[in-house]
């Protein structure tokens, strides 16, 4: 019998393994969001549609960490229990996720909206490293094994004596939970956006195109120490790069003027190279420019949607285009697997008649075919197949 009190039975748990091939869908059908708020299963309805009953003051679309976010998400999960069982009320939510910080945050707010109990579980792999999980008072735990999970689950139902059934929603996270567990597989999903912006800036500065200087100014500006002026926002330091690559403005130029307060943020940067942007000549650069100054206006958080597009083709040829032989260790290096532990404990709530909804902080034009991708055969990432790798945790579960 398992003892989940004994963390060293994660150190001597069997070897990672390949467990087959599968979609986030096996489990969740279409019940996914990915940034635009917009649900792939056709029963909900968007943000855009249904903001005056999530008690919203407009369409505008929140991000992770604002409390708004938090109304959608609950307002669709209640929706969404309604449509198999009416007037069952959730009264407790189970959070899976893969970041302290945000995640933390995400979950804090789903609590403070709708007053629900809830438990986090959130993994960040250290496989060099003891197994350790915390179980902080405010209901998050936090571990660096995904095998932990297991622990989690036996912790939270005979100790902590939760009971999960119907009136049980849970979140899961896809980006790095699901999908590419952080600190063992999340690797090839940020080689994809690496990717994608890569091949955008390359085809639209062309022969002008300078790899050193494009990694070095991506590396230097995606750090939390620039994110008041990035916003932490992708599509933002995906374009700075671009206009830093025209030569519009060296990287050494921005740091200071960033440094100084000259430049306080990135739409006060896109203003400036749209004043000068007026006396070039670079029609390719003045179309990319031009419509994601207008997407910025309109308030899109996802205004670089060419370089989304991009991404999205990178992430679909990292699932499951390895054979089956390859070694474990290239695979978590080069192809984005489901992540086997995480899948268990989905399946495991499932049979309990929970409620789940997964999330991905990925703009939808990185996840989502364009129609003619579709008519092509192209697929939602959630319902893309790929292997699912981690360690059998199935014995370990409550019974």
């Amino acid at each position: 019998m398992f003892d989940y009190r004994d963390l060293k039975v994660l150190s001597t748990a069997p070897a990672l393994q390949v467990q087959g091939m599968g979609r986030l869908s096996d489990l969740l059908d279409d019940l996914v969001v990915y940034r635009r708020l917009e649900p792939m299963d056709p029963r909900l309805p968007s943000l855009q549609d249904a903001w005056r009953d999530m008690g919203l003051a407009d369409s505008s679309i929140p991000r992770k960490l604002e409390q708004p976010y938090a109304r959608v998400v609950t307002w669709l999960l209640q929706r969404a229990r309604e449509l198999d069982a009416p007037g069952q009320k959730i009264r407790q939510v189970i959070y899976l996720g893969d970041t302290a910080t945000s995640d933390s945050i995400a979950f804090h707010n789903v609590l403070q909206v709708t007053g629900w109990s809830g438990w986090a579980f959130i993994a960040s792999e250290q496989a060099d490293a003891p197994p350790t999980i915390e179980h902080r008072d405010d209901g998050i735990t936090l571990t660096n094994r995904w095998g932990a999970i297991a622990h989690w689950l036996c912790w939270l139902t005979e100790e902590q004596g939760v009971r999960i059934d119907a009136s049980t929603a849970v979140i899961v996270d896809i980006d790095k939970t699901a999908l590419g567990g952080r600190g063992r597989n999340s690797t090839p999903i940020d080689q994809a956006r690496m990717e994608g912006v890569e091949q955008i800036v390359a085809q639209v500065l062309g022969e002008r195109f300078d790899h050193d200087l494009f990694q070095r100014a991506y590396q230097e500006l995606n750090q939390s120490r620039y994110h008041p002026f990035t916003a932490d926002n992708q599509d933002y330091l995906a374009y700075t790069c671009l206009i830093i690559g025209a030569g519009l403005c060296s990287l050494e130029e921005l740091i200071e003027d960033i440094s100084t307060g000259r430049m306080a943020d990135f739409e006060q940067f896109i203003r400036w190279v749209d004043a000068r942007l007026c006396r070039a000549d670079d029609l390719g650069l003045i179309d990319i420019h031009r419509t994601v100054y207008a997407h910025l206006r309109a308030g899109d958080p996802t205004p670089f949607k060419a370089f989304r597009r991009q991404e999205y083709l990178a992430t679909v040829r990292r699932m499951g285009h390895l054979p089956n032989d390859v070694p474990i260790e290239r695979r978590l290096q080069e192809e984005i697997c489901l992540t086997g532990e995480v899948l268990a404990v989905v399946k495991w709530l499932k049979e309990r008649d929970v409620i789940m909804l997964a999330l991905s902080d990925k703009p939808d034009e990185a996840s989502v075919p364009t129609p003619e991708q579709e008519t092509e055969g192209y697929l939602p990432l959630h319902r893309v197949p790929t292997h699912i790798v981690g360690h059998p945790i199935e014995e370990w579960l409550p019974r």
